[in-house]
């Protein structure tokens, strides 16, 4: 049996921070983990500037509320899933991703939590679990599925490795440099033409 892993932020919709930082007029929540390869320091750095400022989690949620999936993105996932189990393997929080999953048609999502003070700001975040992408496609792996997985950041190379089949999709130009191992496509036909090229060379 076959299971495709995929990213959520960068593979099905907008990246969240870039969104809000456009939203709000600071440059600086623009750092992604396309940028950090460090996710415990980009979050903390994230929740600096958020206090500095004053921000909450309804004001990110505000603009999550705007947001929907990229274009072509529920198509594809539509398609994918008539042919494989789909998990989405993502570093974002419930507490920002669940209007977006309702658009996508409710896939299964494993992700994080945020801790938030009694006024709504946040004040921290728990882990599901530590390199929860790869532990997934490791566990995965041990329920005798075939994973093929795909990306587009430095926190999704750890999943890609340990996946049968590894796809970066949309990738800045330092992740490419940094891991030419991983094929790179750039649409959503590329996509799925080559998750199924993966699915024939890993076979059930």
């Amino acid at each position: 049996m076959q299971i495709v892993a995929l990213d959520l932020e960068g593979v099905l919709v907008p990246e969240i921070w870039i969104a809000f930082s456009e939203r709000t007029g600071i440059p600086e929540l623009r750092r992604t983990t396309r940028d950090e390869p460090d996710y415990d320091k980009l979050m903390r750095f994230r929740l600096e500037i958020l206090k500095k400022h004053g921000l909450g989690l309804l004001d990110i949620q505000r603009v999550i509320a705007q947001m929907g999936p990229e274009p072509g993105a529920k198509d594809f996932l539509d398609a994918i899933r008539t042919r494989h189990q789909v998990i989405i393997l993502s570093d974002t929080f419930y507490e920002f991703a669940m209007p977006l999953m309702a658009q996508l048609g409710m896939p299964t999502l494993f992700c994080h939590r945020l801790e938030t003070d009694a006024s709504g700001f946040v004040t921290g975040y728990r882990l599901r679990m530590p390199d929860q992408k790869r532990a997934s496609v490791r566990a995965l792996k041990q329920l005798a599925f075939k994973v093929i997985a795909a990306g587009d950041s430095y926190n999704d190379t750890a999943m890609l490795a340990e996946a049968h089949a590894g796809i970066l999709f949309r990738p800045p130009a330092n992740v490419v440099a940094e891991f030419p191992q991983f094929p790179v496509v750039r649409d959503y036909p590329g996509l799925a033409a080559a998750i199924g090229e993966a699915s024939r060379r890993i076979g059930e």
